[in-house]
C-alpha cells in the first residue's frame, strides 16, 4: 500500500513537471493563446516599473519601420506595475495603458525583449518614477503621430518613452536623428512616406527610434524570450 502511494505521488509529481516543462517552452517559442499563470508570477518578480518593452509590431506600418531603420523592433512602450498588475504605458491610437498579457499577444510570434537602465537603482528612484508617470499622463489620450513630427500634438512610440525619461528623470536614451539619415530605398518606405508627406518630406526633422533606444549603451537586458 505504501508503496502504491509513493508511486502515484511521485507519478503526479513527475507530470506536474512535465507540464510545466512544456509551458515554459511554449512560452519560450512565444506560441502561447494565454499568459500561464506561473509566467505572469515570474514576469511580476524580475520586471521593474519603469523598464522598456520592445517587440516586432504585426501593424501595417512595421514593416517600413524595420526596413528604413536596420532595426528587427518597430514598437515599444514602459512597463509600470499597478495594483500588483503589470502595464505597457505604449504610444498607439491613442497613448493609453495596455495590460502587458495583452501587448505581447499583440507581437510577432509573442516575441518581446525588456530592457533596463543599466543604474536604475540610482535614475528609476520612486521620486523620478513618480515624475515620469506624471509627465506620461500629459500625453495620454493623444493621437499617435503618423508623421513622426518632434512635437507634443501627437506622439508615437519610442517618442513617448525617450520623453517620459527626459522629462521625468533627465536621461537622454538614445540618440536623435534626421529623417534623412533614414534608409528611405525601398518601395514600401517611399510608399508609406509619400502616403504621409507627398513629394515634401522634412528630411530634416528630428526622430528617435526604436532601434536608437534600444542599441543604448545605457539599458541592459532582463527578460527576452
Amino acid at each position: 500500500m505504501k508503496k502504491s502511494i509513493i508511486l502515484i505521488t511521485f507519478l503526479a509529481i513527475l507530470g506536474f513537471v512535465f507540464y510545466r516543462i512544456i509551458e515554459i517552452y511554449q512560452f519560450g517559442k512565444g506560441v502561447q493563446k494565454d499568459t500561464p499563470k506561473f509566467v505572469e508570477t515570474l514576469l511580476k518578480n524580475q520586471i521593474q516599473s519603469g523598464d522598456i518593452i520592445f517587440h516586432t509590431s504585426k501593424s501595417e506600418q512595421s514593416k517600413a519601420i524595420q526596413l528604413a531603420t536596420k532595426s528587427k523592433y518597430s514598437h515599444m512602450g514602459i512597463i509600470y506595475k499597478i495594483d500588483d498588475q503589470l502595464y505597457v504605458y505604449e504610444a498607439v491610437e491613442p497613448v493609453k495603458l495596455t495590460p502587458l498579457k495583452d501587448w505581447i499577444k499583440r507581437g510577432e510570434n509573442g516575441k518581446f525583449v525588456i530592457k533596463r537602465l543599466v543604474n536604475s537603482d540610482e535614475i528609476v528612484s520612486r521620486a523620478n518614477l513618480d515624475k515620469m508617470k506624471q509627465v506620461g499622463e500629459k500625453y495620454k489620450g493623444k493621437h499617435y503621430d503618423l508623421y513622426f513630427e518632434w512635437s507634443d500634438d501627437r506622439i508615437y512610440c519610442s517618442e513617448l518613452v525617450w520623453k517620459i525619461y527626459k522629462e521625468g528623470a533627465n536621461v537622454e536614451i538614445g540618440e536623435l536623428e534626421e529623417l534623412s539619415s533614414f534608409d528611405l530605398s525601398s518601395k514600401l518606405v517611399r510608399q508609406k512616406m509619400e502616403e504621409r508627406y507627398g513629394k515634401e518630406i522634412p528630411m530634416h526633422e528630428m526622430v528617435i527610434t526604436p532601434v536608437q533606444i534600444f542599441n543604448s549603451n545605457k539599458l541592459k537586458t532582463v527578460l527576452q524570450n
